[in-house]
């Protein structure tokens, strides 16, 4: 190897990481719950839904990287230099749906480790151990940490996620595969309500690309270096393509062992999870248990640990971005005295809904989830005007074909949106 790739590799490496964040936040329940039960409902009939959600959305999460390695700033100051109300729109957005969606997995991740390791704990209890342990991870080793424990989790849920999923194989019913399964009742249907979830949280929602940004400027602050933007989009790809391997891994998982088993399955995330081990130990023998259940709770270890950091993080450039003045917000470094105040606001609302509201946290979810679907085509649309602004030099803008693909996903978002207003309105 010449000196010259040698060199290369090594800022590489020195860069590498913020997409595989980007993946962990992303790599959740869409994929865990969502993507196993399209296999499970439809076989591989929803494989080429899957692949066209991660194509036209593609852009929208790319930008966030590509930004901040052009600008030296986040998305956050990129919806700022649009318009002040694009950044309120944003911030709105993200307090309306953080804690519910915290909530959310952190309430997950404490029923499956109560799962895993037979306790017996309260789940608000269990919660405030996972709470607990990220933010003590955070705080004693702030992005460093957070940067080298998600490689080593992404490590072993990629491992057990595929160990899983080519044990299946071989009960694969190929006959399946379709472009779009039929809509309605029956074996192998689909309902257009779980049809529009699929799409809308596939790989996540469009908000997170705002974090993808911020991690990306807070790796240049820990490697004290800048990243390029050609590395900056290789490594955001890396992850993403990642993402887009573990959905079809979960949707492999799905169709291979309860599709057509005969197995009512229940509507709750966290007892689908636990059917998913117990189904695989059943049919496959217990040595399989152990890695289905390794591979469902690094999953929502991921999710938990960069959610925790990543919608405090947000909200302290958006707080710092409505009250300074754009130079001043810009110049200052992540993780100051707002960051922490809004983790541990964050944490202590968090176990406040454990305690009083779990049994209604479902219906919190769909309005948070529909909050993000709802504005998901707009807040595209930010992403797309702020990489095409003169903030970012001619030569790091998306090319006309990452341009039409986005136009095109647009459409798509919107499309999904009227239809599922309509829908409501019906």
């Amino acid at each position: 190897m010449g000196e010259t790739s040698q060199q290369r590799l090594t800022a590489f490496w020195a860069a590498f990481g913020p997409g595989l964040l980007w993946a962990a936040a992303a790599i959740g329940v869409s994929h865990l719950v969502q993507s196993t039960r399209a296999g499970a409902d439809a076989g591989l009939g929803l494989a080429g839904v899957i692949l066209l959600a991660l194509i036209v959305k593609y852009p929208f999460f790319e930008f966030g990287p590509r930004y901040a390695a052009a600008t030296g700033t986040s998305l956050v100051e990129g919806y700022r230099r649009i318009g002040r109300w694009a950044l309120w729109l944003y911030f709105a957005i993200t307090v309306s749906t953080s804690l519910v969606i915290q909530s959310a997995i952190v309430l997950f991740t404490a029923f499956l480790l109560t799962y895993a390791f037979g306790l017996d704990w309260p789940l608000p209890f269990m919660g405030a151990v996972v709470l607990g342990g990220c933010a003590a991870m955070l705080w004693i080793g702030r992005f460093p940490w957070l940067d080298r424990m998600v490689k080593v989790i992404l490590v072993l849920l990629a491992v057990s996620t595929v160990a899983a999923a080519v044990a299946t194989l071989d009960r694969l019913d190929v006959g399946t595969l379709a472009l779009l399964p039929p809509i309605g009742e029956g074996s192998g249907s689909v309902s257009f309500a779980f049809l529009l979830a699929l799409v809308g949280w596939m790989p996540s929602a469009i908000d997170i690309a705002v974090w993808s940004s911020l991690w990306t400027l807070a790796k240049n602050e820990a490697a004290r270096t800048t990243v390029s933007v050609t590395t900056a989009r290789l490594d955001f790809g890396i992850g993403y393509v990642a993402t887009g391997f573990l959905a079809f891994s979960f949707l492999i998982l799905g169709a291979g062992i309860m599709f057509g088993s005969g197995t009512s399955f229940s509507g709750a995330g966290t007892v689908f999870a636990t059917q998913l081990v117990d189904l695989y130990g059943t049919t496959l023998g217990g040595w399989m248990r152990p890695v289905v259940l390794v591979a469902v709770i690094t999953t929502m270890l991921s999710t938990a640990v960069t959610v925790v950091d990543g919608f405090p993080r947000a909200i302290e450039r958006t707080v710092r971005n409505l009250r300074e003045p754009l130079e001043v917000a810009a110049g200052r470094p992540g993780g100051g005295t707002a960051y922490w105040v809004a983790l541990a606001a964050l944490g202590a609302l968090t176990l406040l809904v454990l305690g009083a509201f779990v049994g209604s946290l479902t219906a919190m979810v769909d309005v948070a989830t529909i909050v993000s679907f709802l504005t998901a085509p707009l807040l595209g649309y930010l992403n797309l005007r702020a990489v095409q602004s003169p903030d970012v030099a001619p030569e790091h803008r998306p090319s006309r074909r990452m341009v039409l693909l986005s136009w095109v996903g647009l459409i798509l978002l919107a499309g999904t949106a009227a239809v599922f207003l309509i829908s409501v309105i019906r």
